[in-house]
């Protein structure tokens, strides 16, 4: 490992023009909120089929739910830290291996158990996930669009919702599908689809960053040369010289988790209780009603399990658009503002809705129509969340830091959510599920509030001048 270098790769990487490379980084990466919105829409979608194929309550069918979370929230710990330690690309292909293998399984589940044990290990390699893709994504984006591809990226998650969404309508056509088979035919595909995901990841290098950081520098600037030969090639146009960018000097370290209790507690503990709110707040709400949101239409509404798929729909179009079109403001107008203003409205119209619900003033249609509003919005925010855990802390701890505030912030908001609200939809009566609207509200608007005073102004800037590496001298001549 080098003593000490002068290196100026992260400018490098910032000054580029946005190019076919970074187009591959996005399709080879976002893929994962692809694959995730695809698993939980299946399981959300499927979930009277898969009680009636299985013999299972909706109790059951809520707790499978937390244990797919439960798994996430494991696999993102241990995952997240070998990804510091190890790379991202040696651990982004690792975990989606865990998940395409446990996803087949979960087609071939028995009983309630294996179901169970099968989700947990899916969730597993999602949450695995992560930290890798989303250290490398931001790693690899050029600052001044790094707010605004983050959150579109994450908002893909809602394209697999849309596919699982439209998938189900298939399975779960008898004329088409054996009922038998059908929803276990979703789940076998699904983990087929991660070849893909595989082959396409081969081409995308390990993060300069990451290399720099383990004192790899000439690996780093090698990786860099290359990416900037493509994009040259790319665009047509010449990069310009390098000799005037701004530069670093570091001297790399080996972290240990005492290292990474510093950074989040003594370097920045305010950044550290805005983490935990955002992500708790966001996990608890969106797991809490869709993981539970076939049964509401189910049961309350008498939506024919067929027919789920038509009102997912319009829902993921929501949630997808949402970081598409109000992205790009994140840059632009500011982190701190668009947070607060995404959670704030999002919190208020889920209490306002969850009143209409009690009442009985909703339809399956209306009643869908104001989800699709409220998440468009909850959308944003959420994606915001996991860009502003990325972005906010040491290059050094990036992966295992957003880990942890995912595997904290779920572990708060998001294992319970599920299994209470399922607990809720069992008990048949509307005003109790209305105080579980409520408290999802509630939660995000004191998200919105949180965000006002401690939020972080870091749009169009290097992720080093946002947080400066744990490996930083100081600044290099």
């Amino acid at each position: 490992m080098a003593e000490s270098f002068t290196t100026n790769v992260p400018a490098r990487l910032d000054r580029l023009p946005w190019s076919r490379f970074h187009w591959l980084v996005v399709a080879a990466l976002g893929i994962t909120w692809i694959l995730d919105g695809l698993e939980v829409t299946l399981v959300g979608s499927l979930s009277p089929a898969i009680s009636e194929g299985l013999g299972l309550t909706t109790t059951q069918i809520g707790l499978s739910g937390s244990a797919y979370i439960l798994g996430a929230v494991l696999g993102a710990l241990v995952f997240g830290r070998l990804t510091d330690t190890f790379g991202r690309r040696r651990l982004f292909t690792i975990t989606v291996a865990v998940y395409l293998l446990a996803t087949i399984a979960t087609g071939f589940a028995w009983d309630f158990w294996s179901f169970l044990l099968f989700r947990f290990l899916t969730g597993a390699g999602i949450g695995g996930e992560y930290g890798a893709v989303n250290s490398a994504i931001q790693e690899l984006i050029p600052a001044r669009r790094r707010g605004y591809t983050d959150l579109a990226i994450n908002g893909s998650f809602w394209l697999g919702a849309a596919l699982g969404a439209m998938g189900s309508l298939i399975v779960l056509d008898p004329a088409l599908v054996d009922q038998e088979w059908g929803w276990r035919l979703a789940f076998i595909i699904g983990g087929l689809l991660a070849l893909i995901v595989i082959y396409i990841r081969r081409y995308i290098p390990e993060s300069p960053r990451w290399l720099m950081t383990h004192g790899h520098p000439e690996q780093a600037l090698a990786v860099v040369e290359t990416i900037e030969a493509a994009v040259e090639r790319d665009t047509g146009r010449p990069l310009g010289p390098t000799d005037e960018l701004p530069t670093l000097r570091l001297r790399p370290m080996r972290t240990s988790w005492l290292d990474i209790a510093r950074s989040l507690i003594v370097r920045h503990p305010k950044r550290t209780v805005l983490g935990l709110v955002l992500m708790a707040t966001q996990a608890f709400c969106y797991n809490a009603i869709f993981f539970t949101y076939a049964l509401i239409l189910t049961k309350f509404y008498e939506v024919p399990a067929a027919s789920i798929g038509w009102f997912i729909l319009p829902f993921a179009a929501g949630n997808f658009l949402g970081p598409l079109l109000l992205g790009h403001f994140f840059d632009s107008v500011g982190r701190k503002p668009m947070i607060a203003l995404t959670y704030g409205v999002a919190g208020a119209l889920l209490c306002i809705t969850g009143w209409m619900f009690a009442q009985g003033m909703l339809t399956a249609t209306t009643q869908t129509a104001a989800w699709t509003v409220i998440f468009f919005f909850a959308s944003a925010g959420a994606s915001a969340a996991y860009l502003t855990v990325g972005e906010s802390f040491p290059l050094e701890t990036r992966a295992v830091t957003i880990s942890l505030f995912y595997a904290f912030g779920t572990l708060l908001g998001g294992v319970g959510g599920p299994a209470l609200f399922g607990a809720l939809i069992d008990s048949g009566a509307r005003d109790q599920i209305m105080w579980g609207y409520m408290l999802g509200g509630g939660l995000m608007l004191s998200a919105a509030v949180v965000e006002l005073f401690l939020g972080v102004a870091a749009e169009r800037k290097p992720l080093e001048e946002v947080s400066p590496p744990l490996s930083i001298i100081d600044d290099a001549p």
